[in-house]
Parts: C-alpha cells; structure tokens; sequence
C-alpha cells in the first residue's frame, strides 16, 4: 500500500491531485477548481453545461443516471425520477410534511422524527445517498475534463444548515469517495469569489442575499483579518425559485379552470406545467409575454402578471433581510457591500427590490449560478496551503461523537472544525421508563464505533421514569483552544445534568490519525451500507416495541380482524430484521404504518370526543 502523509495543521490527506469546491444546489449543482492560472473556475465537461440538475433517475433495469438525462425523466417518469434532494437532507417527515405535494416521488411518512426516507420501486433511498449520487456524477465529471485525480473536496451548504443537515452533507461526500475537508458557509463562498476577504487588511460588513432554487438565506457577514464571521443569519429553507414556479403553476390552473387535486394526482401533467413555468420565469429577462400551450391548457402570463404574483415571495426575502440586519444590531448604512448569489436573483424584480432595500447596488458581475462554486474552490486552495497571506485557523485532525444504538457513531463536532468550537445534539430515550442513559465518546471516522477510538463514557442518572420519546437529553459537545474537550449532557425536562473533561489527541500519534483518515475512505461504502442496514433494524425493533405496546393498551378498541392482521404484520416485521435487507425491513415497516394509521387516528379521535364531552369550545 501506497505511503500517503497528512497534513495535521488542516486534517487533510496530501496527495498530488486537485482539491475542488462544490456548490451541492437544490436545483443545480456544480464544481469548479484553481486552473493553472490560479484563478477559480467551473468545470463544463463533454459540452453539458456547468450546471448539473441535482436530478437522479431509477431506470426498470436497476440503471441510474444523475443530471442532465435524468432530468429528461422529470416528465416521463417523476415517480422514479427524485429532485430537490437538498430540501429533504438532515430532515425528518414532520419538517417537510406540508410540502409533500410538491414531490412526485414517495416520501415515506413514517408518523416519527426520525429522518426523512424516498422509496422508488421497492427499494428505499436516504438523501445522503441520493446526494452522494449526485456527488459522485460531478466527481467524475471533473476527474474526465481536468484528467486528474479527485479524491478532496469543500462542499457549501447554506449559513442556517443545522448539525443534522452539516453532517448529512458530510457523509453524502464520504459515501461518493470524496474527503471533504470543509463544510463551508455558502455565503462566505460567494464573498470569497468577490475577492471580498482576501486581504487581511480589510474590515468589511457584507450582505449575502441568496435566492437559489428552494432556499433562501440572508448572511450578515463581518471581515476581520482575513477572518469570517457569520453576524447574523435569516431565511427559509422552502422558499425559492421553485416557488416561483409553483405560483405560475397555481395562476395558469385557476385560469384554465383546472381541479388542483387533478392535475397534482396526474404526475406527468403536474411536471409538464412546472416544467413549463420555470420557462416563463426563465424568459422574461428578454421578452415580456409567454405564450404557449400543453394540450389544451393555455399558458400564459406576461411579466408585470409574474411579478404581482412574486411580489408578496420577494416581499419574504426583504423581511428576512431587516430581521437579519436586527439580530446583526446593524443598520443599513453600515453595510458596506450586498453580494448576490443563486439564480433567482437574475429576476428583475429581486434585484431592484434589494438594490433599494439596501440603498446601494448590488454586487452582481459574476455568474450568480457559479459564484458559490468559484468560492468553495478559492476554500480550497486556501486549505491546500497556497495562499499564504489567507490565515488558516487550527482545526481538529479527527471528528468527536457518541455511540447511538447498534453501535453507531453520531458525529457532534466534524474533523476540520475550527477550534475553539462547540456542538450539540437532542437525544432521547427508546424504553418505556428509562431513568439512566449511557454516554459514549468516541474519536474517529468510521461509522462504527468499534472501528473508532473511546475518549470516555459516563451514565447520566436520574432522568425522570417517562414513556420512550419523552426525555429530551441536550448532549453538548465543547472544545478549547488547548484540545481540552469538554462534554455536557443535561435533562430539559427535570435539569438533571453532568459534565465530564477529556483530552481527545492525548496518546495518539499522527501515524495513527493519517491511518484513521486512510481507513474511513477506503471503508466508505461499506461503512455507509452498515449503518443503513443497522438503523433499518433499530427502527424496525422499535416499531415491533411500539405497536405491540400500543395492541395491549388499547385491544379493546381494535377489532379482532385488526388485531390479528397487525399480529400477521408483526411477525413479518420481525423475519425480516433477522435478515440482512435493508429494504426488505424498510418495506415491512411501511406496510405496518399503512395498516396501522386508519385505526390509530380512529383511536385518536374517540378519545378527543371523550375529553370534550360536555364541554364548550368558545
């Protein structure tokens, strides 16, 4: 095996191949690397364009394809066809169950706040590796056209990105054979395209105004020394040009005197209109009327029309920009430049309305489609150690985490986080009156914590006797300058709480630390397909606890029929976790949910009927 050395001041693997940034987009997705003109720039490989849909298509043969020809599929095939994937990483059903309407694939409701899953034919997919797919398409997208290794990469995800999401992004990456480096901000990207932040002379505050396809992020930025900080954030992650689309889409039913439920029921029509209005949108930068038909329906709409329509969406945006400069505690003169990024900003109306909100114009000379990706590659070079003049603060050689059932590995501070740095995650219980919960820390990469290196354990005590699900256990994770890595798990519900001190780099030699990096690459896909199959079981067992719990609770207000079908289901669930098919138990989790649902909301509603007898409602 090849010698390979690390780079400890950034956790990096050095090897001699390029190190790219990646713009991983709701709609579109790009990368781009330092040419040898060491200037950034996006990479446009065999004539398809800079942009790739950030689109998979499942094929009947088990074929998959990413971006532009899957795209062809949106029409053809929307339910094996999955788009938008970046609103549903780091997600649980429940935060995205009033938008179900808008995909045209099976989002799996599985009544929890467990992750968000897709299933396509009878196999079922997490974010993470449809992400990777995408990933991976733009991976060897840059290896053909720059004839190069690509083994590193940044990745950019928006500023109000949770840990849940960050890290979702992360092992997306590790899953398509990429080393991510660095999570950056995606506004400290586009900064960074502009050059603003490049000189460490410089002192700047900057707004980042950032309306992409289904995202919208407002950044306060402030620029010290080279120095990024994130001032303050405001946004919403189901806001952006696709509901831009959605609007026309609504306009052009009511007009055409369409039943909404109808033409969302029918996949390919509902595609085809959503289709057709991302082309008006698209088409009023150089004409003021669209006109067209699909069938019989009549698309039209002309651009004063599109922008009343908008307006209020814009309106949004420009609230989202005063609540970010008041949590900044700025005003508006004190912004020194407004950057703008995301392809909804080439709409006439966003960049007027900013340009006057902000009482100054608007940074928007470069593509706004490529300028994240042009960032992430300048992030890149920054952390390769080319440009000397940029600082380059410590960072963590090695990710921090706990053990979560199955002996799974939970990331709470990622390797390459800065230090000083803290993080934290919400935990709970998974039996009926748990009062102890054991607190396992490990260091390292792999998803298993068997592979990885224990720091320290602990039980936190006393946790008030609730049913599973109750106790919210607030896990947090601090680390100092000096490498002291402080944990602190408390109770929300009764304060109960304990901390303990550990010194996670003590004993561990870099030898060890570049073997760790060099393993959690070479074992990535097997290391992902493990977890998967592991959390299917977990999930699979505790819906066997649920609903044989819910069955002695309340048998008597279930029919016998219920209750035997349930028991049949049981059963099934049960054969297929001592199985090693991930999709299999997947299947018979959702088949249970299915069955399970009609009576469960009969139960609720009896016993709401209950309670509210004999009283008024005013």
């Amino acid at each position: 095996m090849a010698k390979v050395s690390i780079n400890l001041a950034t956790g990096s693997l050095q090897k001699e191949d390029i190190i790219v940034g990646i713009d991983l987009g709701t709609t579109n997705s790009l990368v781009a690397f330092i040419n040898p003109d060491n200037s950034p720039q996006v990479i446009n490989d065999t004539g398809k364009g800079v942009l790739v849909p950030s689109v998979v298509h499942f094929g009947p043969a088990g074929d998959v394809l990413v971006g532009n020809e899957a795209k062809d599929f949106l029409i053809t095939d929307p339910q094996n066809t999955v788009f938008s994937v970046k609103r549903l990483l780091g997600r649980s059903y429940h935060d995205i169950e009033n938008y179900k309407d808008f995909f045209s694939y099976k989002v799996i409701d599985d009544d929890t706040e467990s992750l968000v899953k897709i299933k396509v034919g009878d196999k079922f997919y997490t974010p993470i590796e449809l992400s990777a797919l995408i990933l991976k398409e733009l991976k060897a997208r840059a290896e053909h056209a720059i004839k190069t290794p690509v083994n590193r990469a940044v990745i950019t995800v928006p500023a109000y990105f949770n840990d849940s999401q960050r890290q979702a992004t992360r092992d997306a990456g590790k899953l398509a054979g990429l080393d991510v480096l660095r999570i950056v901000n995606e506004p400290t990207a586009a900064s960074l395209a502009y050059g603003i932040g490049l000189n460490p002379e410089e002192t700047k505050t900057i707004a980042v105004y950032d309306l992409g396809g289904g995202t919208f992020d407002m950044s306060i930025l402030q620029i010290q020394n080279g120095i990024f900080e994130v001032l303050a954030t405001n946004g919403d992650t189901f806001l952006g040009g696709d509901d831009f689309d959605r609007i026309i889409v609504d306009y052009w039913i009511e007009k055409n005197n369409l039943n909404k439920a109808e033409v969302i029921a029918n996949n390919e029509l509902a595609q085809q209109l959503r289709l057709k209005a991302e082309e008006a949108k698209k088409s009023f930068a150089h004409q003021s009327l669209f006109n067209e038909k699909i069938g019989d329906i009549w698309c039209t709409l002309d651009r004063t029309a599109f922008e009343e329509l908008i307006l209020p969406k814009v309106q949004q945006t420009i609230t989202c920009c005063q609540n970010a400069l008041k949590d900044a505690k700025l005003t508006i003169d004190q912004i020194d430049e407004v950057v703008m990024v995301g392809g909804s900003t080439r709409t006439a109306l966003v960049k007027k309305m900013v340009a006057e909100f902000f009482g100054r114009p608007v940074h928007d000379d470069l593509n706004p489609d490529e300028v994240v990706a042009l960032g992430a590659a300048i992030q890149a070079d920054i952390l390769a150690g080319n440009r000397k003049d940029i600082l380059l603060l410590d960072v963590t050689p090695l990710s921090l985490g706990i053990e979560t059932m199955g002996g799974l590995m939970d990331v709470i501070i990622p390797r390459n986080s800065k230090v000083p740095t803290k993080g934290g995650r919400q935990y709970t219980t998974s039996i009926d009156g748990q009062v102890n919960m054991k607190i396992a820390v490990y260091q390292g990469e792999r998803d298993l914590i068997k592979e990885n290196r224990k720091l320290a354990e602990f039980n936190l005590k006393g946790i008030p006797s609730m049913p599973a699900g109750f106790p919210k256990v607030d896990i947090n994770f601090l680390l100092n300058a000096d490498g002291i890595l402080t944990i602190q798990a408390i109770e929300l519900r009764s304060g109960v709480k304990q901390e303990v001190e550990v010194k996670p780099t003590y004993g561990i030699t870099d030898e060890q630390v570049e073997q760790m990096l060099m393993d959690s690459i070479t074992h990535a896909k097997d290391d992902v397909n493990q977890r998967m199959l592991i959390e299917a079981r977990t999930e699979g067992e505790q819906m066997v606890y649920t609903v044989e719990r819910f069955l002695q609770k309340n048998g008597s207000y279930v029919t016998t029929e219920e209750t035997g079908k349930t028991n049949e289901h049981i059963a099934a669930l049960k054969a297929a976790i001592s199985t090693g098919d991930k999709d299999l138990i997947l299947k018979r989790i959702d088949e249970i949910n299915e069955l399970t649902r009609p009576f469960a909301e009969r139960l609720m509603d009896q016993a709401i009927s209950t309670a509210m007898r004999g009283k008024s409602i005013e």
